[in-house]
């Protein structure tokens, strides 16, 4: 459906590239995740594919076609229900949606089914006359979203879509999301709570400092992880990874101990049997599946992010 290579782009005066070879797919009709610390470049590229910024480095294709192309001959096959609230507060909810789905150049007939089919769908009808303002926090997410929904885009980019709701309009917001992608949408879907990715998504990426950690399928990724054997004991670093190499590959962990990418045909039981042989008592050890947010701070090394 949309494909991304190579894209990179600095901003003005900035030290480092906000995105520095990005590449990516997106899947037609799946859900992806994306996911990413403050600052690791996901608005950014949000941003490019919204066409809300030009392209310094790299390719971006729409169904095979270049994406500048693609919006020139029709400017909402993608569109954007932003984190920020993107609708007119002094309007009501139908004369948003009217407002709206004017922009989208939609008339007459058309203009009226689009608008009371996008209110269904979020099942927004009963609020229809009420001044967006005076939404709660759930209805104004709704209101987001029947907007971006208005024009039946190809691609939809949801940026943060369940920020300040309750559980109960954040359950209905994902199902809707499930919803659209199986009736064919594909949706990119960023959030900071992992546990609505790992509930949703179909593949996920893995972004940082504006470079793509991981880009797989979510089963895949669990997978992966589940591969993986944490463990501390006792003994020097260098003895420790001589006796652990062997099995896959080491890396220190930011909060003590190491994780153990098990190679094929290696086992937890013979890293366990080399380390009692090595006499390298064990303190701890973990392995079998683990969450997304396992994997997700291990990548980023857990450090915080204010920007």
């Amino acid at each position: 459906m949309l494909t991304v290579s190579g894209l990179s782009f600095r901003y003005p005066a900035a030290q480092q590239a906000a995105l520095d070879g990005v590449s990516l797919q997106l899947g037609r009709g799946r859900i992806t995740g994306l996911l990413g610390p403050n600052g690791a470049g996901k608005t950014t590229l949000i941003a490019h594919l919204a066409g809300l910024l030009p392209l310094q480095q790299g390719d971006i294709r729409l169904a095979g076609e270049p994406l500048a192309g693609a919006r020139a001959r029709n400017p909402v096959r993608i569109t954007l229900a932003p984190q920020e609230y993107a609708f007119y507060p002094m309007l009501t909810v139908a004369e948003n949606l009217a407002c709206f789905a004017s922009v989208c150049r939609l008339e007459g007939t058309r203009k009226a089914a689009r608008i009371a089919a996008c209110m269904a769908f979020t099942q927004l009808e009963a609020f229809a006359s009420r001044q967006a303002s005076q939404l709660s926090g759930g209805l104004k997410r709704r209101l987001n979203l029947a907007i971006a929904l208005l024009p039946e885009p190809e691609l939809l980019l949801l940026d943060e879509p369940t920020v300040g709701v309750d559980p109960q309009s954040r359950a209905f917001l994902l199902d809707s999301v499930r919803a659209l992608a199986a009736a064919g949408t594909t949706v990119l879907y960023t959030s900071h709570y992992i546990e609505e990715i790992e509930t949703i998504a179909d593949d996920v990426v893995i972004i940082d400092h504006g470079r793509v950690l991981r880009s797989a399928p979510l089963g895949e990724l669990l997978a992966e992880e589940g591969r993986q054997l944490h463990l501390r004991a006792d003994g020097d670093d260098a003895a420790l990874r001589a006796v652990l190499a062997p099995f896959g590959q080491v890396e220190a962990e930011a909060e003590g101990g190491y994780s153990l990418r098990l190679a094929p045909g290696s086992s937890p039981a013979g890293v366990l049997a080399a380390l009692e042989a090595a006499a390298l008592p064990l303190q701890s050890v973990r392995y079998g599946s683990h969450g997304l947010e396992q994997l997700f701070m291990q990548l980023t090394r857990r450090s915080l992010r204010d920007n």
